[in-house]
């Protein structure tokens, strides 16, 4: 037996992380001393206590550690891969944020105000027509009254919340003058700048500055608006998501199942507002459904979700084909465009009573 001093200097673990450890039910000693409560820890409990060593410099979370630990080594491995991903992402927002850095203190040394980004005008209108129905609408949340518009080399990326939903889709970019940029575009500015784009060849945004300008090419018509002047909330974490099962629908029959089935009549929690909630379901066989009875036979799954949001985010991608990913009942539900890499929508499920 190894004292715990003793499996703290042989493991890589402190003293203290051994306790947490003990105390979060990941790792306990083999015994505890009844009279004064020492732990003690088997010889072959050193390996675990690396491995835990190892998996806690790598940053991974307390149920991802304990899911390898006990896990069969298929479903540790698949444990592994996905914290892979997940710091792979991160570095990824990393060298994102600090190129923005980068490019704001070159801006400070040589001021240069004014970013330029020419897409085509038809995969911009796409683009808007992916997010504008996610847009929120509450006054006293004006960051969410509007579109994040993120200017950078691989494109126009464009983002619309209002917190139960998210839309995101990303317009390429054929050219871009300037540093990478943000802004918030106020609802009235996205919706002028879509009426401009039908026939149009290229459109052009200039960020000057607090001012916006869409200019479409051809007949030089153009909008300007204000950037909205608030922080938009940090989505990039919602698009790190796992999801469990990805079914391949059509959006037709989804859309006119959704629209003749049953659904519940429950109030949303954090605003007292009713809404109409259908229920998905996915039987064990893959199939998705929509749910008519409390419950059935072969179901592997049961989500409640709004009908409204789902019907949006069905039509606004203009798709005949779909690929739904699904985590579980309190997971998001994705909505994803098989020929659109870079846009779907994000809807948080309804709790089912």
């Amino acid at each position: 037996m190894r004292s715990i001093g003793e499996m703290a200097r042989h493991s890589g673990l402190s003293v203290s992380a051994l306790r947490f450890y003990d105390g979060a039910g990941v790792f306990g000693p083999a015994w505890v001393d009844p009279q004064s409560g020492y732990r003690w820890y088997a010889e072959e409990q050193l390996r675990d206590a690396r491995l835990i060593a190892r998996l806690r410099r790598v940053g991974m979370p307390l149920p991802d550690i304990s899911r390898v630990l006990s896990a069969d080594p298929a479903v540790a491995r698949q444990t592994l891969d996905t914290h892979l991903r997940r710091l792979e992402d991160g570095l990824s927002d990393a060298r994102r944020e600090l190129s923005t850095v980068r490019a704001l203190l070159d801006q400070r040394e040589h001021p240069m105000n004014q970013t330029r980004l020419t897409t085509p005008a038809h995969e911009l209108a796409a683009a808007l027509d992916a997010v504008r129905f996610a847009v929120g609408s509450n006054p006293e949340q004006p960051a969410l009254c509007g579109v994040l518009l993120e200017l950078a080399s691989d494109g126009l990326r464009l983002v619309a919340t209002d917190r139960y939903r998210l839309a995101v889709s990303l317009a390429p970019a054929t050219a871009l003058d300037g540093p990478p940029v943000s802004a918030i575009a106020a609802t009235a500015f996205v919706d002028e700048v879509r009426a401009l784009l039908d026939g149009a060849e290229d459109a052009l945004l200039t960020v000057d500055g607090d001012l916006l300008t869409l200019t479409v090419t051809g007949d030089e018509r153009e909008v300007t608006g204000r950037r909205v002047g608030q922080d938009y909330p940090d989505y990039r974490p919602m698009l790190r998501l796992e999801p469990t099962r990805r079914l391949a629908v059509d959006a037709a029959e989804l859309r006119a199942e959704l629209s003749a089935g049953a659904t519940r009549s429950l109030t949303r929690s954090q605003d007292g507002v009713e809404q109409q909630v259908s229920v998905l379901t996915v039987g064990t066989d893959g199939a998705l459904g929509v749910a008519d009875e409390e419950g059935a036979a072969g179901e592997a799954l049961r989500i409640g979700v709004n009908r409204e949001f789902l019907l949006e985010a069905i039509t606004a991608g203009r798709r005949d084909q779909l690929t739904l990913e699904l985590g579980g009942p309190v997971a998001p539900l994705a909505i994803r465009y098989p020929d659109r890499e870079g846009t779907f929508s994000l809807l948080m499920p309804t709790v089912l009573s």
